[in-house]
């Protein structure tokens, strides 16, 4: 049942000079979104098993379950920190902002001098036995900290100056992102500018900012990068133009997808998954996830993800106050902007860059740091300032 309650508190004051008190309905949490998490866990949970227990015995020389206990143990964590989260008032979490963003930001600094390497890449750091990569809780700081800044001082993307103060905190922690791992640094960006391009009252100059970025980025990618960045546009335009080489993760990904059909070949039957898409179980795992469920589970997949948008999207466009609206939207556009990439990945829509898919690929720092941002919305979903629909 669903009971109004006036709430005169200084975090749900109107900023109308005629308008001192805000009605709130108090609810619960938002079930629809929690039913599309479940759903996505669980889907998640199953086919890393199914995506990763051959290449566990033959290439690690693990037990068939490794990988899927790990995801496993993983989520129930998740959602230890999913549940608490939702059950606390997210006002009273607004004053940890600052300490959870400058710790990511010395963690991301002692990665890159103690941290343990992997797959070429500084990326993970081990602290009493837990090892973790802060490049993906660094997403989380950033809209943690934007929104605060924000909605602390209202007028402050109003002038240049304070836009670019806002900007230097999503620069700052970006910019260290990108040292070790450009793919998160361009989700950090992506979030703490969309937060700021949302609200801003100067939308045009960042749409200019935009297109002038994205046709930068273009043209570097395309006429001037060298290495494996070139590699990959290359594989991108052309996959077939060096099969055994940069093209190869693209091709057999093409060939899952191809041979999954309408309906796929089963679950636990996929093909490619046996050494040919290496590392099937993380960035790469909805290519197996169309090879074995088809046409059909993939769009199952994306039905989700699109049911879990909308609800997000209806919280942050219902929260009682600006703070909840702005971390409402920018974890909207951080787990939105990480699905349609690595979908785009998978399908060589856009050129291959290591973004895991949200909830189902292998990743236990990734999954708990999505599912702790799930409960910050879940939190925000209790208050709202129109009667839920």
């Amino acid at each position: 049942m669903e009971r109004l309650r006036q709430s005169n508190y200084s975090t749900h004051k109107s900023s109308e000079k005629n308008e001192n008190v805000k009605k709130i309905y108090v609810v619960g949490i938002d079930t629809t979104l929690y039913i599309s998490v479940f759903l996505l866990i669980l889907i998640g949970i199953v086919m890393v098993f199914s995506a990763s227990y051959y290449v566990a015995v033959t290439h690690y020389n693990l037990g068939p379950l490794h990988f899927v206990k790990s995801q496993a143990m993983s989520a129930a964590l998740g959602f230890i920190a999913m549940t608490i989260l939702s059950k606390m008032n997210y006002m009273y979490l607004k004053g940890i902002v600052n300490i959870f963003y400058f710790t990511i930001f010395i963690l991301l600094i002692v990665v890159l001098f103690i941290g343990d390497e992997t797959g070429g890449a500084t990326r993970w750091i081990s602290i009493f036995g837990f090892r973790f990569q802060p490049s993906e809780p660094a997403k989380l700081a950033v809209i943690l900290m934007v929104s605060k800044i924000i909605a602390t001082h209202k007028n402050i993307l109003n002038t240049i100056l304070g836009t670019a103060f806002v900007a230097f905190f999503v620069a700052l922690i970006g910019g260290l992102v990108a040292i070790e791992n450009m793919s998160t640094s361009i989700i950090i960006f992506v979030v703490g500018f969309g937060i700021i391009f949302i609200a801003s009252p100067y939308t045009r100059i960042f749409i200019v900012a935009g297109v002038v970025a994205v046709t930068a980025l273009t043209s570097y990618l395309l006429f001037f990068a060298t290495g494996f960045r070139a590699g990959r546009m290359a594989a991108w335009r052309d996959p077939f133009s060096d099969p055994t080489g940069v093209g190869f993760q693209t091709i057999q990904s093409l060939y899952a997808i191809g041979s999954g059909g309408i309906f796929g070949v089963g679950i636990g039957q996929s093909r490619q998954k046996l050494g040919f898409i290496p590392e099937a179980h993380n960035d790469i795992i909805f290519s197996v996830i169309v090879e074995e469920l088809g046409i059909l589970g993939g769009s199952l997949i994306l039905f989700l993800f699109g049911i879990f948008l909308w609800r997000a999207l209806k919280i942050a466009i219902n929260a009682t106050d600006m703070f909840g609206s702005l971390v409402a939207t920018g974890i909207s556009i951080m787990i939105g902007s990480q699905a349609i990439i690595n979908v785009g990945v998978v399908t060589n829509t856009i050129p291959n860059t290591g973004v895991p898919l949200p909830f189902i690929s292998f990743g236990g720092t990734s999954l708990l740091i999505v599912m702790a941002s799930v409960g910050f919305l879940l939190s925000i979903s209790k208050y709202t300032k129109n009667i839920r629909v």
